[in-house]
């Protein structure tokens, strides 16, 4: 109010300036004279002028103006420049059946915004969240990492497969769970989310045998299922067109939950903001869980 005072040199046209009465912007001048102690506007027929004492005054309010107009500014570059940049760490699966979809809606509504996608295992995106190489991850394990916190995005299954040749596609009982657990699959490295849920469903039954072969993608995986290598544990979401191509066969497997969250996650206390805010909006709008 004092700003406008010193611009127009009448309390009336700074009223008209900020929107407001005469008479209320003469009290505020009022208060903030009783709360300083000193007259900052002498007032006559003639209009309206600044004391000595109200001139320093608006000197100093002009300096804190001009600071906070700096300050916003200076915001609003650094929330641009934020907004201007996604990096997403998603482990396999979901980076490679899901996010493309995700990502394409996110597009649609910030196709400003330029997006990074770092594709690993479970293990490798928390890691990324904790060196601050990432702005939010996506991950399949069994529960969320320490030191994160998530939501539950979407839901999957495991299914076992194996090529057609294999003598485990003509079986017509179910596979004990045992049996399963005594023979070497082709399956995920260690760290992966596919890993860690057979893992825990076969613990119970003398644990995972020695892999047939270890590799470190679900399309790698899937390749050595097509080609006859052996048995492999892998996404349904993954497996779709193998399976009406019958290029696989799902084998059916008795007493073993298979079933799994994908969830997004962010480092703890950290929620994600701006493009990253987005992006987990879009996902929980996209139900991804087939039901049975």
């Amino acid at each position: 109010m004092l700003l406008a005072v010193a611009r127009h040199g009448s309390l009336g046209a700074a009223a008209r300036e900020v929107g407001i009465t005469q008479p209320a912007a003469s009290s505020r001048i009022r208060s903030m004279e009783r709360q300083l102690g000193m007259a900052l506007v002498d007032r006559s027929p003639r209009g309206s002028r600044l004391t000595d004492a109200g001139a320093l005054v608006t000197d100093w309010a002009r300096r804190i103006v001009e600071a906070a107009e700096a300050f916003d500014a200076g915001a609003q570059a650094l929330r641009g420049r934020r907004d201007s940049r996604l990096r997403v760490a998603a482990s396999m699966t979901i980076a490679e059946y899901l996010l493309p979809g995700w990502l394409i809606a996110l597009r649609a509504e910030r196709p400003d915004t330029a997006v990074s996608l770092q594709a690993g295992n479970s293990a490798a995106v928390a890691e990324r969240l904790f060196a601050g190489d990432a702005d939010v991850g996506f991950v399949e394990g069994l529960a969320v990492p320490d030191g994160l916190d998530g939501v539950v995005v979407a839901h999957d299954r495991l299914a076992i497969v194996a090529a057609p040749s294999h003598p485990w596609a003509r079986r017509r009982a179910p596979l004990d769970p045992a049996e399963l657990a005594a023979t070497p699959l082709v399956l995920r490295e260690r760290g992966s989310g596919t890993r860690q849920v057979l893992d825990a469903a076969l613990s119970a039954h003398g644990g995972l045998a020695r892999p047939l072969l270890e590799l470190a993608s679900t399309t790698a995986v899937k390749a050595a299922a097509v080609s006859g290598a052996g048995p492999a544990v892998l996404s349904e979401l993954a497996i779709a067109e193998e399976l009406a191509s019958r290029r696989l066969v799902a084998v059916p497997v008795a007493g073993v939950r298979l079933r799994r969250d994908l969830r997004a996650v962010w480092p703890a206390g950290h929620r994600p903001t701006g493009p990253a805010r987005d992006l987990l909006s879009l996902t929980r709008d996209r139900p991804h869980d087939r039901p049975r």
